[in-house]
């Protein structure tokens, strides 16, 4: 996953410029040309949204927006490519400018839990994954 960090104009709901859309638009269609790109999508501003703290058996609900901005996230990509090192590849060609910093995560995968995954839930998890996107719904 590539997150976007926010910025001061991001958190301001500055929008970007034509020209920055026209180029991340050719850069998006590299990576579905590539076969690489699962999602990929801006945030609003954390003054739009909401964080739910779990402690306790409680849960609190905070209003943004959010202090320290450099620890806020304003979009992501979701990408699936054989290695980390491919990964930078595909960021350093991102058309980013004014300072936007991009942080590279692995996403988890059912194997990477260990034992803890039992052959349950990993049959349960390959069910979830199989369903997301088709809109379908168990039967009842």
């Amino acid at each position: 996953m590539i997150l976007v960090k926010a910025n001061r104009d991001s958190e301001a709901g500055v929008m970007p410029s034509t020209a920055l859309l026209t180029a991340m638009g050719k850069y998006n269609e590299a990576l579905v040309k590539a076969g690489v790109l699962l999602a990929g999508e801006g945030l609003h501003p954390s003054s739009k949204g909401v964080r739910v703290r779990f402690a306790d058996g409680r849960q609190t609900v905070t209003e943004g927006p959010f202090g320290n901005t450099a620890e806020l996230l304003a979009g992501f990509w979701l990408i699936q490519v054989k290695s980390m090192a491919e990964a930078i590849e595909w960021v350093k060609r991102c058309p980013m400018d004014g300072g936007t910093e991009l942080e590279i995560r692995q996403v988890f995968e059912a194997d990477d839990f260990g034992a803890e995954m039992t052959p349950e839930l990993k049959k349960q998890e390959e069910d979830l994954r199989a369903r997301v996107g088709t809109g379908n719904r168990p039967a009842t």
